[in-house]
């Protein structure tokens, strides 16, 4: 970083001057800026070269101040170059606090990431989730070596975070590790939180993101339609036990909008009646904490009452006898070959159908569903809210006919 950086050492009279030594003062002057402090020492005026900024003969007591100023010069240009090597701000207050020994502490991305991650680390169970911590470990990882690539370091000062490492980090992310837009996004993202905190504190003085947009686009979301939903739901090929229960659990979850954590810890004492007199799930999303109260659909209400008499749900209290997400996963695959479907599925998917085919679809106003499915922000529903094109179709079926009568 370059500044217009120059230093002179001048005589000040004070208040009150009658003749005699003035005060040395020392000016350090930054892009047209000043700042001045006493050099701690005298000289007759009558001995000072006010052009070289120097005393003038050959007496021991000149040169003890000539040697003395010296070093005061080679101080504040070595200051001035700990700035520029910090890669700081270089204005007058901080080469004059930088001499003066004033500086703050140095805090380093790295470091604060680390921080970051083993406070996440701590409070797992507690707001945080394992895979969320995986999520941030990963990002440290590419951030290191991403540093080490166009740096040769493991760490960086905080002030060295601008928009040029932030789009650098962003390349890095698609060209060397070859991670697609929307997971880049996603780990710039937890940088952005760094940053955030940074600000926060007084570390950063402007914010590196201002100017940063992401050109990421969300992957569209995939759905079952009511006619797989249906085919699934009547399968009569699924003989094998592990693969109903499957089936079972993920129609619960495309008539329910639960999550596979939420319906894996969903209890039977979650189950209660709703303000109309029917059954409700009355639960809190893992994930946000947020509460989600869901009306319970028939279909729903079935596969509830196939697992009452159900050993481990007994026995732990539990609604469904939920399986681990992978296994979950890897059975839902079979169940799509067996029943016709073509679209790769996932659990997760499960809650796409809720929100768009069982219930976006069926005229349930987008606030109704945000609620059900424990959204904070109903921009993240929108995320889920496609409209299928048997909807549009119906909808201007009945414009058509309105016009018809014109």
């Amino acid at each position: 970083m370059k500044s217009n950086f120059h230093l002179l050492f001048y005589l000040r009279k004070q208040k009150n001057y009658k003749g005699g030594p003035q005060a040395v003062y020392m000016r350090i002057t930054v892009n047209g800026k000043r700042a001045e402090m006493s050099a701690g020492r005298e000289c007759d005026p009558a001995k000072w070269n006010s052009h070289a900024g120097r005393a003038i003969g050959t007496k021991e007591e000149i040169k003890s101040l000539n040697n003395y100023l010296d070093s005061l010069q080679t101080k504040v240009r070595n200051a001035h170059q700990v700035l520029i090597d910090a890669n700081q701000r270089i204005t007058t207050e901080s080469l004059q606090n930088q001499f003066a020994g004033k500086t703050e502490k140095s805090h380093y991305l790295m470091k604060l990431f680390a921080e970051h991650n083993d406070k996440v680390k701590a409070l797992i169970g507690n707001g945080f989730e394992s895979n969320t911590l995986k999520g941030y470990k990963t990002s440290e990882k590419h951030l290191t070596g991403f540093l080490q690539k166009e740096y040769g370091k493991t760490d960086i000062e905080i002030s060295q975070l601008n928009y040029a490492f932030i789009t650098g980090f962003e390349f890095y992310l698609k060209a060397d590790c070859k991670i697609t837009g929307v997971s880049a996004a996603k780990y710039i993202k937890h940088l952005k939180k760094i940053a955030n905190h940074c600000i926060a504190n007084g570390w950063l003085k402007q914010n590196p993101f201002i100017n940063f947009k992401s050109t990421a686009k969300a992957k569209e979301r995939t759905f079952l339609t009511q006619q797989e939903l249906d085919a699934m739901s009547n399968n009569k090929k699924l003989t094998v036990e592990r693969l109903k229960q499957v089936r079972d659990i993920f129609v619960f979850c495309c008539y329910t909008g639960l999550s596979y954590a939420d319906v894996k810890k969903l209890r039977r004492v979650e189950i209660g009646k709703g303000m109309d007199g029917e059954q409700w799930i009355f639960t809190s999303r893992q994930k946000t904490d947020t509460s989600s109260r869901i009306p319970l659909l028939p279909a729903a209400l079935t596969i509830i009452n196939r697992y009452q008499d159900y050993p481990q749900c007994e026995n732990q209290g539990l609604l469904l006898p939920v399986l681990s997400n992978q296994k979950m996963n890897a059975y839902l695959k079979e169940i799509a070959d067996l029943s016709g479907i073509v679209k790769h599925l996932t659990f997760h998917l499960a809650r796409h159908t809720f929100a768009t085919t069982v219930t976006l679809s069926n005229d349930v106003p987008i606030e109704t569903v945000s609620k059900m499915l424990g959204h904070t922000n109903i921009k993240t529903t929108q995320h889920y809210a496609k409209i299928l094109d048997t909807k549009v179709s119906h909808d201007m079926s009945l414009l058509k006919q309105k016009y018809a009568k014109v």
